[in-house]
């Protein structure tokens, strides 16, 4: 295997941008494992931290297209995940909430990402991982005020 060049190898943003790719297959692969998807966990959690949302509130808080949650939402529902009602206050809006069964999903998908986690960052101790994620936290915090 050819070497990758030492000036693509000293920039930061070519070395999260690798870690990145490797990250996401790792966590698509811990979340297959357990009948899921990025999208799937994103919904679960905000629905477990903060409760019932319209739909529109979840693709504000997980990031995510309209057209991903709606997809993300159905996946669930059909799932029986989430239960979706219209909403009593505005009848043109879904109201989203976490069943148990959604709960259980969402420990399951805890456990898979855990794993992904430690395989990701196995090189590092603990103190080094939490160096990092307070790093890569404050990273985006400022480029996601700008």
């Amino acid at each position: 295997m050819e070497k990758t060049p030492a000036r693509l190898t000293a920039k930061p943003s070519w070395l999260l941008t690798q870690l990145a790719v490797h990250a996401h297959r790792l966590a698509s692969d811990g979340f297959g494992e357990v009948g899921a998807r990025g999208y799937h966990y994103r919904i679960l959690a905000a629905l477990h931290e903060f409760g019932v949302a319209s739909q529109a509130e979840l693709g504000r808080r997980c990031s995510m297209d309209r057209s991903d949650v709606v997809a993300a939402i159905n996946q669930l529902a059909g799932q029986g995940f989430v239960e979706r009602t219209p909403d009593p206050e505005d009848r043109r809006r879904n109201i989203v909430a976490l069943t148990a069964a959604g709960e259980e999903q969402l420990r399951r998908m805890d456990r898979a990402l855990d794993k992904v986690q430690d395989d990701l960052l196995g090189p590092l101790p603990a103190e080094d991982r939490q160096t990092l994620t307070r790093l890569l936290t404050r990273l985006l915090a400022h480029h996601q005020r700008r």
